[in-house]
């Protein structure tokens, strides 16, 4: 029997027996930055896969979107490497016939300036079929950040998408006369850096120097800005630009007569939001920080990320799979963190068993995060206590239950509270470690830059473990920031630490921090207000 035929490229199509597992790959435009850009379908793939390539400028934001297991790994961009889109196709490919469900994030839309086809035709040599997610490419989002109509039907007929620069191996150049004889709007991707030689050339070839051009600079990032020149200032190089790269450049009438030169976009924040202005640095693992993210974003901050631990496997599976083997022969079963259930569940699986595993055994979660996690897991929580931490967990449980048997699942390292509290009441308590939190050596170099490229005002500290990396990786500079503590264990580290807290999360959860400094900024204002100034800086009013 003849081999049945591939489908065709870009084709979404499960792999044939024997030659991947069902494994997938997806094309995912990430859109131009602001994760609430990223279409309804990119993000049920980006949930789904098992490993994600992405481009240096996907914002972290949109990464958490992902499975916090999935592995990321940036797209090789290797200087020398005079074709990098195939390299990214071996890759793709490599990780397809390993059997993996694989995202290919890329920023934008994946056909628009973005070496789609160097990166799929890799995958359509090796015969693995692909689906391709279309994104919101930067030029859409930039006109509507300017309030700009890219097309108009009184001279804008026509709408070009022109690259600034070329490759290198083009034969033939831009044909600028061409390009000024269109009625209607270029646009130029990744044009700041030789803006004055492709607007000379446009003006040379008979496009008036007075029209009007809009630049966006990093479209839809918090940090957004819009300006507005004339293809004349450009050409003469005197022309400013609102802010740094990625931007891009729209040419044409269209963009006349709309908002004040040098003005930020219309975003979701205004200056009287609780946190409007602030730079809050987030250090929760790769993958975990969205919901701190969202939340200070929402208030009008932005987030630099700067994880200082990793999760990982445990120094060893075979307690905790000994315990699965075992799961019902518990009365409960505690899960002290997301982190723990998400750990459980693998190994529950990866031993092919499912929640009939479990028996009569009861749930417990530690708070809300893990109760999500949970249901993640197609697993039911039953009990959940009113405070969030280990003793807030005895108190809930305590009552419940006779002598019994528990499990508790948790990381490797961690406190013993429970455990204690437990045994102290006549229970027979198992611990098993479901992953480990390990700390990190040294900032990675693009966090340390960003350090210095922009002022931080505040630092979340999300664990004891937390607190103790800060402290050493960060140096100096931790004194100078406003650390906000999610629980009062936290904060302790913290105080003996030296560093002690400026505020602290009413209940250990992501909204409640950024709540608690949120609440500390008001106070401030409110001093700032009655002494006529901005305040010291030193913090709220007792």
């Amino acid at each position: 029997m003849a081999p049945p035929s591939p489908p065709p490229p870009g084709h979404a199509a499960p792999f044939p027996e024997g030659a991947g597992g069902g494994a997938r790959v997806t094309i995912v435009g990430a859109g131009p930055g602001d994760p609430g850009l990223l279409t309804l379908r990119g993000l049920e793939r980006l949930r789904d896969a098992e490993c994600v390539v992405h481009d240096a400028l996907v914002p972290e934001a949109l990464l958490d979107a992902a499975a916090p297991r999935a592995e990321r790994i940036r797209a090789p961009r290797d200087a020398g490497d005079p074709d990098p889109g195939a390299a990214t196709g071996r890759l793709l490919v490599e990780l397809a016939r390993r059997g993996r469900r694989v995202v290919r994030l890329k920023g934008g839309d994946p056909s628009v300036f973005a070496r789609y086809a160097e990166e799929t035709r890799a995958l359509e040599e090796a015969g693995i079929p692909f689906e391709t997610v279309p994104g919101v490419t930067a030029l859409l989002a930039a006109a509507a950040a300017a309030g700009v109509p890219l097309t108009r039907r009184d001279g804008a007929s026509h709408l070009t998408l022109v690259t600034g620069h070329e490759a290198g191996e083009k034969g033939a150049a831009l044909d600028y006369r061409q390009l000024a004889s269109l009625p209607g709007t270029l646009a130029f991707y990744m044009g700041v850096a030789k803006a004055p030689h492709w607007a000379a050339e446009l003006v040379a070839a008979g496009r008036p120097a007075d029209t009007p051009v809009v630049v966006v600079s990093r479209c839809s990032w918090p940090d957004q800005r819009v300006g507005r020149t004339t293809l004349g200032a450009l050409a003469a190089g005197t022309a400013a630009f609102p802010g740094p790269p990625p931007a891009l450049v729209i040419v044409g009438q269209a963009c006349g007569d709309r908002r004040p030169a040098g003005t930020p976009a219309p975003a979701r924040r205004t200056a009287a939001a609780p946190l409007s202005g602030r730079r809050v640095l987030l250090t929760r693992p790769d993958g975990q920080g969205g919901e701190i993210a969202a939340a200070v974003e929402a208030l009008g901050g932005t987030c630099l990320r700067a994880p200082l631990v990793r999760i990982t496997a445990p120094a060893s599976w075979g307690p905790l799979d000994a315990a699965i083997r075992a799961a019902d022969t518990f009365d409960w079963i505690v899960f002290s963190s997301a982190n723990g259930v998400r750990g459980f569940d693998d190994r529950l699986r990866a031993a092919g068993r499912d929640a009939r595993a479990l028996g009569s055994a009861r749930l417990a979660a530690i708070g809300p995060a893990t109760t999500r996690a949970l249901a993640d897991a197609r697993l039911a929580c039953d009990l959940e206590p009113d405070r969030s931490d280990s003793e807030g967990m005895l108190e809930a449980l305590l009552p419940t239950m006779r002598r019994g048997r528990v499990l508790l699942v948790r990381a490797e390292r961690g406190r013993d509270v429970m455990r204690v509290g437990l045994e102290a009441a006549g229970h027979q308590v198992t611990e098993a470690a479901a992953y480990a939190a390990r700390p990190i050596d040294r900032l990675a170099p693009e966090v340390e830059s960003a350090l210095d490229d922009a002022p931080i005002d505040w630092v979340t500290v999300t664990s004891g473990v937390v607190a103790e990396t800060a402290a050493r990786v960060f140096a100096g500079r931790l004194g100078g920031w406003r650390i906000a503590s999610i629980s009062p264990v936290t904060s302790r580290v913290l105080e003996g630490l030296g560093f002690p807290p400026d505020c602290e999360a009413a209940r250990p959860d992501g909204a409640a921090l950024v709540a608690a400094m949120a609440v500390w900024e008001a106070a401030r204002r409110g001093v700032a207000e009655i002494h006529g100034g901005r305040g010291s800086g030193a913090g709220p009013a007792p």
